[in-house]
Parts: structure tokens; C-alpha cells; sequence
């Protein structure tokens, strides 16, 4: 029996404390805050087990728990329960934010930096797949324009509805943190897909296989409310390889 896998999305916003937007004109977009200042406001995480059938989905954080407890209750997980964690770019981001941030409150991650550390070795899927260094070969293939979004278009799904990243400061600020968790879930869900296919694709899964486990996980968000708009603009066929071409 092989690991679970955990599929991961965080959301942050600037810490105040370690930075200063710069003034920016009219008209000018503010630059992105670099690594060491994103403080992670939600953890988003889906979890399948290792056939790849949906066991949960959530995230880390709870109303009012402070990022501490969240990322205590992050690291301890994944030590304790050794899950395979999957994510979109989530080696250039996702874990380097989680580590930076685990540094400035003093909470270990032994599970990440032990010795030949399956989460941290870049060329193997075991520990940590980020689905985009793989699907860009490792950075030899030109990474520009293969965000997520675009990704999950290509299967079929519709990328960003409503809002995207741009937004979750703002939304912060104005208290809206069940919204900034339903994005952050939204991402999580067409990132766990976009696993399976690929797993298709490298031919862990089989086709009947596939059709089996992603179409237990669209049946599972139906159920969720939160995903309407997400579900009305997806192309099932394609998704659930159910057409030709």
C-alpha cells in the first residue's frame, strides 16, 4: 500500500511586520512582495488516498485559529501521517513559504529537512510532486503562461472564477476570510484533477481507472455548494475523457 496523497494550496497576504508596499502611479501595478514576506492566511489541502479515492477536503486553519496553530497543525500532520504532498508550483512557492514561515515562528519540519528527503528532491514524484516543474521538465521548457489556470483549462476545467490571487489581499483587509478559503479550495480541487490526469499520463493510472476516481471526485463537489459556478463552466466530456478528441 502506498501513501496518501495531499493536495496543497495556500493563500497569504504581505506580513506588515517584514514589509512596505512601494509607492506605485496611477495605473501601476504594485510588484509582487518577495518569498520571505508572505505570511499564509489559509492552508487548502484535499486528501486522496492511495488508489486515488477522495477521502476529504478543507484546510488546515479554523475561524480564529492564528497562523501559528495552523502551521503547527500542518507540519505535525504531514509528519505523523508521512502523506505524499502534491502541488502546482508549489516548490517555487507553496513549501518555501510554509518553511520561511515555520522558521520565523520556530516551529520544526524534520519531515522536510531530514537527510535525502523524498519532499525535497526535485526529480522524483515521491515526497512532493509539483505538477508544474513536471509538466514544464524541470524549468527546460519554457514555464511562461503554464499557471494553473491555463492547466486546468487544457483538461477541460475552467480555471479562475470569480476572483483570483490579485483579489485575497483585499478581501483580507475587508474580512472576508470564508470567501478567501473557498478560492483557495476551488484551486485545490482543480489541482487534485489535474493529478489524476496526470497520473494518466505517466500511466499509473489506467483509462478506466481514471474515469472511475475523477468521476467520483465531480461527484463529490456536486454535492458542495460552494462550487456551482465552477461546475456549470467545466467541459465533463473532456474532463471524464467521455468524447473523442
Amino acid at each position: 500500500m502506498g501513501p496518501s496523497n495531499l493536495v496543497l494550496d495556500i493563500e497569504t497576504v504581505p506580513d506588515p511586520d517584514l514589509y512596505t508596499p512601494p509607492d506605485t502611479r496611477m495605473g501601476e501595478e504594485r510588484p509582487f512582495p518577495p518569498l520571505y514576506v508572505h505570511k499564509p492566511i489559509v492552508i487548502g489541502c484535499l486528501l486522496f488516498d492511495d488508489r486515488y479515492r477522495l477521502v476529504k477536503f478543507g484546510d488546515f486553519g479554523a475561524e480564529g485559529s492564528d497562523e501559528r496553530a495552523m502551521l503547527e497543525k500542518f507540519a505535525g500532520y504531514v509528519g505523523r501521517k508521512r502523506v505524499h504532498i502534491v502541488t502546482f508550483n508549489g516548490r517555487g512557492f507553496d513549501l518555501p513559504v510554509i518553511a520561511l514561515r515555520c522558521l520565523r515562528h520556530g516551529i520544526s519540519l524534520p519531515w522536510y529537512y531530514q537527510p535525502r528527503s523524498d519532499y525535497r528532491y526535485r526529480y522524483s514524484d515521491e515526497g512532493h510532486l509539483d505538477l508544474c516543474d513536471f509538466l514544464t521538465e524541470h524549468g527546460a521548457a519554457a514555464r511562461a503562461g503554464l499557471s494553473l489556470d491555463a492547466a486546468a483549462r487544457v483538461i477541460g476545467l475552467p480555471g479562475k472564477t470569480g476572483i483570483d490571487g490579485s483579489q485575497v489581499e483585499g478581501l483580507y483587509h475587508a474580512g472576508q476570510l470564508q470567501q478567501i478559503r473557498d478560492y483557495c479550495l476551488h484551486d485545490v480541487v482543480q489541482t487534485a484533477f489535474l493529478l489524476l490526469r496526470f497520473r494518466l499520463l505517466q500511466g499509473h493510472l489506467d483509462r478506466a481507472h481514471y474515469r472511475e476516481v475523477a468521476g467520483a471526485l465531480l461527484a463529490a463537489i456536486e454535492k458542495d455548494g460552494r462550487f456551482a459556478q465552477m461546475l456549470a463552466l467545466c467541459d465533463r466530456a473532456r474532463l471524464l475523457l467521455t468524447q473523442a478528441g
